[in-house]
């Protein structure tokens, strides 16, 4: 049986929250991390986290921590080429699904709905969009992809994933907004900054109160 792996990328450098492991701030008691590990997977297998630095401060979420094989931070495509990596060496995988490691509320349907655009066929790019946003880095990636990810990383021009994508004709997937109690808000909700990290909680406890 063809299956969906899962990566969880906490391998930015977090900038905007002054450096650190954004994947490690608390939200309602737990890691933010936590929070995405029970999301996606019911939904993925395997899954792991990518993460550069010492591995051993993820050593209590029980997921293999796999690295950048590209040096420099070239950003999320490098995280998505080490899960392709990693995720060529597990049994009867086809395809890898990534996800931020700051987005708590990722949607429970994120990869049946992905793998639904396929049509039945794990060989083509699918991009998660919402609101009318895309969220590139909520993607599925066919594993037949990796040598050419990898190309396209050694070339050094634009490294986003927008531009990687459309060399290879994805195509988009679109989930609703949200109900949280009284409040709606965007299911790939992440956090950048400290007012982020707020209006997560605000969600969380709408959410679960």
């Amino acid at each position: 049986m063809e299956r969906i792996a899962g990566v969880i990328l906490a391998g930015g450098l977090s900038r905007r929250m002054g450096g650190g492991d954004k994947a490690l701030l608390t939200l309602g008691d737990r890691p933010l991390l936590s929070h995405v590990i029970d999301r996606l997977q019911r939904q993925a297998a395997p899954i792991a986290l990518n993460a550069n630095g010492d591995p051993a401060r993820f050593r209590p979420f029980g997921l293999p921590v796999i690295p950048d094989t590209v040096e420099g931070f070239a950003g999320p495509l490098a995280g998505i080429l080490a899960g392709m990596e990693w995720a060529r060496q597990q049994k009867g995988v086809k395809a890898l699904v990534s996800v931020a490691g700051d987005t708590p509320f990722l949607p429970d349907n994120l990869v049946a709905e992905l793998a639904k655009a396929t049509k039945g066929r794990l060989d083509r790019i699918v991009i998660a969009c919402s609101g009318g946003r895309r969220h590139p880095v909520f993607a599925l990636w066919p594993l037949s992809l990796r040598d050419p990810l990898s190309t396209f990383l050694t070339e050094k021009n634009d490294r986003s994933v927008a531009a990687f994508a459309a060399r290879h004709h994805a195509v988009e997937q679109d989930y609703p907004l949200e109900t949280f109690g009284t409040m709606t808000a965007d299911p790939f909700f992440n956090i950048n900054i400290s007012e982020d990290l707020a209006e997560a909680e605000r969600l969380f406890r709408e959410r679960y109160r």
